[in-house]
């Protein structure tokens, strides 16, 4: 048998043998074989934007039995749904024309691959005919910066494997190549055939789905590492474990939940981590979002002595607890471990779990008997985390106020496991990882990536992936990025709620550019004319796109229309929710003056 290896990311090579089928096996064009392999990895649904070169992929989607095709408005909307249906899903993928359109969606996949969503992009480009026309003179073909091979040269920048099939020959090997690195690394992969070899003959796949490649660690290894930090973790007195997404995305939640019951230790977990599992139980202490996070969270941090960090990703919105707890960290992801100042190289993150768990079941004094604080009692931690910003009016709405009575709906509806929040950067995202409660998957950010306008494209992807209602909640700026994903949702009959939380401003922006615009008074600086947004009517934006319009600027408007969401419908929702131009959330407040130019702070 022939051999082809596919480049799959940080010195890892996935190596699949070709098929040596008999003559009998039954052949499926290279399309239907990528498809098929999709439709044994759950994916049911394919977001597209269509194109010429790509003609012979989207006619065989159009047409495969088991797999919708879901038409997208523009790339960064199908992109984006592509993203949130592999993250509640485990594997999405997107269809897209060559160049305009791949180049549109880079910045969706870069997202993707930062935040761990393993994202399928197929494409094709100018076929065999058009390259030796190229050649022979010299001619410019559409979509094409004159390098017919630039989609996959900056697409392996944002994926663990790019790869432009040229025929047919040994296709199966190199599709199972690439699945396979997609699912290993929970990160995206390219690939587009010349525009012929899509509709091209190749054997069937198998009827055995692929798995992800284990990860092999050497024991000796694991053991010095383990060792390293369990004389950490048994010196401690207020251990913490502090879980990021990793874990969800590697299936590791179960294995988690095994650390936690055999430790009794306490945990928390990273914004783009949260809903790493159910939030219920007296181990979960809420969210840590660094400044943004609930007092009694926030305590918890500062008091640990050792914090257990499992597959997180320590962006910069942890740099203070990162420079002030380094020597006192156990850390372990796909790509680092370290237990204080000892680094080790090439161990596999369900190794370390596992290892660490067999630490806690065989030692002594574990388990731990500590119990977390008890959830802020409503209407906490939203009240006194509000401001009015000048708002006058006792009933008027604000951040807080928003998901203080949303958040009770859902308690009191019982409606918490039927939904999936989509968030992209924004006021309302920090806002949000105070919410106590979610199911295991149900709480979709952009909070490592941290893109405007993510939300709107995701809510799509979310739903479908996740099979619950997607509550979005937008920034008026975001959500004037991506607008015309509510058409998408509206053409595919999804009835997401997409909330615009409309203050005329790039509220997030604007913190960090100069906090102080947003204090009272005559003296308070204006806000920078970059951060002011035009105004929308977006009611009349609802109408035009087929949704649902609402609009409320009161406590009393909210709670009439979030009555209206008991039942489900086959239609979106858009609700503009009215807030005070000046309505500074304190969780943003605290991030935005805990900005330091000069030397690290301490707790």
């Amino acid at each position: 048998m022939g051999q082809n290896t596919v480049e799959t990311g940080r010195n890892t090579k996935i190596t699949s043998n070709i098929y040596n089928m008999s003559a009998t096996q039954k052949s499926v064009s290279v399309a239907d074989y990528l498809l098929l392999r999709l439709q044994q990895l759950h994916v049911t649904e394919v977001f597209q934007v269509p194109g010429d070169y790509v003609k012979h992929f989207t006619q065989a989607l159009e047409n495969f039995e088991g797999i919708e095709t879901i038409g997208a408005i523009n790339e960064l909307d199908a992109a984006y749904a592509a993203d949130a249906y592999a993250r509640t899903r485990g594997l999405g993928a997107v269809s897209l024309q060559y160049g305009v359109s791949t180049f549109s969606a880079l910045n969706a996949i870069a997202g993707a691959y930062v935040e761990r969503a393993p994202v399928v992009v197929i494409s094709a480009t100018p076929g065999a005919d058009a390259r030796n026309i190229t050649d022979m003179f010299g001619i410019l073909y559409h979509h094409s910066t004159g390098n017919l091979a630039a989609d996959e040269e900056i697409f392996r920048h944002v994926t663990v494997g790019a790869v432009t099939l040229s025929t047919s020959e040994g296709a199966p090997e190199i599709i199972d190549a690439l699945l396979v690195a997609a699912l290993t690394h929970q990160r995206p992969v390219y690939i587009a055939c010349y525009k012929e070899v899509w509709a091209e003959l190749c054997d069937a796949p198998s009827a055995t789905p692929l798995e992800p490649q284990p990860f092999i660690t050497e024991a000796r290894l694991l053991e010095n590492a383990v060792e390293q930090a369990w004389s950490m973790i048994s010196a401690a007195q207020n251990p913490l474990i502090l879980a990021g997404v990793e874990v969800l995305r590697h299936g590791l939640s179960p294995l988690l939940e095994q650390i936690i019951e055999a430790s009794g230790i306490l945990y928390t977990t990273t914004s783009l981590g949260k809903t790493v599992l159910d939030e219920k139980g007296d181990k979960f202490i809420g969210t840590y979002s660094d400044a943004a996070s609930v007092d009694s969270v926030l305590d918890i941090v500062k008091a640990s002595d050792c914090v257990i960090t499992l597959g997180a990703i320590m962006t910069d919105d942890y740099l203070l607890l990162v420079t002030n707890k380094y020597a006192n960290m156990v850390l372990c992801t796909t790509e680092e471990t370290r237990a204080g100042y000892f680094k080790y190289e090439d161990i596999g993150l369900k190794d370390f779990m596992e290892a660490l768990l067999e630490k806690f079941k065989n030692n002594a004094p574990y388990p731990l008997k500590t119990v977390a604080p008890p959830p802020p009692t409503y209407p906490e931690p939203w009240l006194s985390s509000s401001d009015s910003g000048g708002d006058s009016q006792p009933d008027g709405l604000t951040f807080n106020r928003f998901f203080q009575y949303v958040t009770k709906f859902w308690d009191d509806n019982n409606l918490m496991p039927e939904t999936v929040l989509t968030l992209g950067v924004s006021s309302s995202m920090y806002v949000a990882t105070n919410i106590y409660g979610m199911s295991k998957g149900s709480f979709v950010s952009s909070a490592a990536w941290q893109i405007i306008g993510y939300e709107t494209g995701a809510a799509a992807g979310a739903q479908l992936g996740s099979g619950k209602r997607a509550w979005t909640v937008a920034g008026d700026g975001g959500f004037m990025m991506l607008c015309q994903s509510l058409s998408t949702l509206a053409r595919n009959q999804l009835d997401a709620i997409i909330f615009v939380m409309n203050n005329g401003v790039y509220a997030i922006e604007q913190v960090y550019v100069n906090v102080n615009a947003f204090n009272d008074g005559p003296d308070a600086p204006p806000f920078d004319a970059f951060d002011i947004l035009p105004k929308w009517d977006y009611m009349a934006l609802a109408q035009a796109y087929g949704a649902d319009g609402y609009r409320v600027a009161t406590i009393s408007e909210l709670n009439d229309l979030l009555g209206k969401f008991k039942t489900r419908s086959n239609k979106p929702t858009l609700v503009e929710v009215v807030i005070p131009e000046k309505d500074l959330p304190r969780q943003m407040s605290r991030l935005g003056n805990e900005q330091f130019p000069g030397p690290i702070v301490t707790y």
